[in-house]
Formats: C-alpha cells, sequence, structure tokens
C-alpha cells in the first residue's frame, strides 16, 4: 500500500526545555513536517511568517511564558552599512564566494567542529558527528546552496567561512553559518550577513532572512546593528525600532494560544495528490 502525506499540513508542539537564550525561562516550538510537492511552497509562505527550516522541519517558537523570539529579516533596498561593516568588507576583501550544492564534505566538518568547539561547546549541536553534519546539509526538501568562502590570500587551510542558505521566493534566508573561531578580529559572522545582502542584490531578491531575534539575549545583539531591519511580530513584518522597545514580548501575557496561532497561519494551496 502506498502511503500518501496529508495535504493540509500538520502541526505539533515540542515538549518544554531550558531556553538557549534567555535564563530561567522554557523554550517550546511549533513544527510542521517539510515533505512532497508542496515543500517549496509550504517552506516560503511559512518563512514569511516567522519560520525556520531544521533538514525537514519548519518551526516557530510557540512559548507559554514568553513572546521574545522575533524572526529578523532586512530589507536589502532599505540598508546602508555603518562604518564598522564597511570596514568589515574591506578586512574581507581577499575572501571568495563559491555557490555549491548542498553536499557535506569533511573540510567543513572539520571547521564546523572547530568553530562549535570554540564558541558552543555547550550548545545543543556540540555532540554532532559527521553523519549528523551531512544530514542537516543534505537533507533539505528545498532549493538550498552551500556557501562557501575561501581565502584566496592563502594557500593554507583557506576554507575561512561556510554558510547553509535556502533561496526562498522573496529572499535568502541564511539557515546555519560557521566560521574559523580564531579570526575573531574579521568580524566574519557580521561580514557573511553582508555578503548575503550582496547576493540578494545580485540576484534582485528583497529580503535575507536572519533567524530569530532576542530582546535582552546577548548573542542576538548584533542583529540589532543591521539597518533596514524588519521583525515578525503580532502576526506582520514592521521595521525595528529601539530594541528597549520589545521587551514587552518577554511577558507572560504577551503570547497566544497555541490554537489560534495555528488558526491564523496562511498557508498556500495544495495541489490534489494524483492517486
Amino acid at each position: 500500500m502506498r502511503h500518501t502525506p496529508p495535504l493540509t499540513p500538520q502541526f505539533y508542539v515540542t515538549a518544554p526545555q531550558g531556553c538557549p537564550y534567555l535564563p530561567n525561562r522554557m523554550e517550546r516550538k511549533l513544527f510542521t513536517a517539510l515533505q512532497g510537492d508542496s515543500a517549496t511552497g509550504l517552506n516560503d509562505a511559512l518563512s514569511q511568517q516567522g519560520f525556520r527550516r531544521s533538514q525537514n522541519v519548519l518551526y516557530r517558537p510557540s512559548c507559554s511564558d514568553c513572546a521574545g523570539c522575533l524572526s529578523a529579516r532586512i530589507r536589502v533596498s532599505d540598508f546602508a552599512p555603518n562604518k564598522t561593516q564597511s570596514k568589515t568588507l574591506r578586512r574581507n576583501a581577499t575572501l571568495e564566494r563559491e555557490v555549491r550544492s548542498p553536499w557535506a564534505t569533511e573540510e567543513q566538518f572539520d571547521l564546523f567542529r572547530r568553530y562549535l568547539e570554540a564558541r558552543h561547546a555547550d550548545g545543543g549541536m556540540a555532540d554532532m558527528d559527521i553523519f549528523e553534519f551531512a544530514a542537516m546539509i543534505e537533507e533539505t526538501p528545498v532549493k538550498t546552496r552551500v556557501i562557501e568562502y575561501t581565502d584566496v590570500a592563502t594557500t593554507d587551510d583557506p576554507l575561512t567561512a561556510v554558510c547553509l542558505t535556502d533561496v526562498l521566493q522573496d529572499g535568502l534566508s541564511m539557515v546555519y553559518s560557521f566560521y574559523k573561531p580564531e579570526l575573531r578580529n574579521r568580524s566574519l559572522g557580521t561580514f557573511l550577513i553582508l555578503d548575503h545582502i550582496r547576493l540578494a542584490q545580485e540576484m534582485d531578491l528583497p529580503f535575507v532572512y536572519l533567524g530569530y531575534w532576542v530582546p535582552g539575549s546577548p548573542k542576538m545583539n548584533y542583529k540589532a546593528g543591521f539597518s533596514g531591519i524588519e521583525l515578525f511580530r503580532h502576526g506582520a513584518w514592521e521595521p525595528m525600532t529601539t530594541p528597549d522597545e520589545y521587551s514587552v514580548d518577554l511577558h507572560p501575557l504577551s503570547t497566544e494560544p497555541i490554537s489560534e496561532q495555528v488558526s491564523n497561519l496562511i498557508l498556500p494551496n495544495v495541489r490534489a495528490v494524483g492517486r
């Protein structure tokens, strides 16, 4: 018997666990599977409503006592680099971009391990082996690319940074990035965002999706430094104002019930599957 996935996406909620961004808070996610012929349309539609992709799953934070995680994107037409960001571009002028198909390599994995050990040794990905890394890179039902940055000024260990990027209908979504942790003075995380803005301009795409920004989380402060930032809040995208304004989203009464969140989602038209 052939099993046909349901035409309408099914949504689920994870069990509460410790929040990786704010102390003394619990995290919970709303998620759905990403599969079949409708995967691309669903990824596009839900990315525009604050969801993120992880392999074959789309998720959005849906915590019971906090709405602090706000999806962030840069409106490319409104972005202008500040002095520090312009220096970062000049400092990394020897990096050369190459867009590749989503295939994992040992060189990428070695860089990934160095990055985790230096920056996120106690994080949820710290124990990933090469097979799990390959799954993160390769298990994608949508248009995904691995963007590698090599330093043309050196022949010794030239791979400097990598970003796993989805190509959406309206932009580039930076799914996960990692880079040489020893090159702190080159601000490689900022450079990757700046170069994705350039790439989106080249592709005539209006947005670069950055993932989540969390007010009060030091890990997320750097995202607020980009001009043209929009945040998905209360069901709509809005230009970011001052960071302090968003502390209200940390209040326990600021989140909607799960049933209301799901009913308010705008889903793409689903083509009937032939039998």
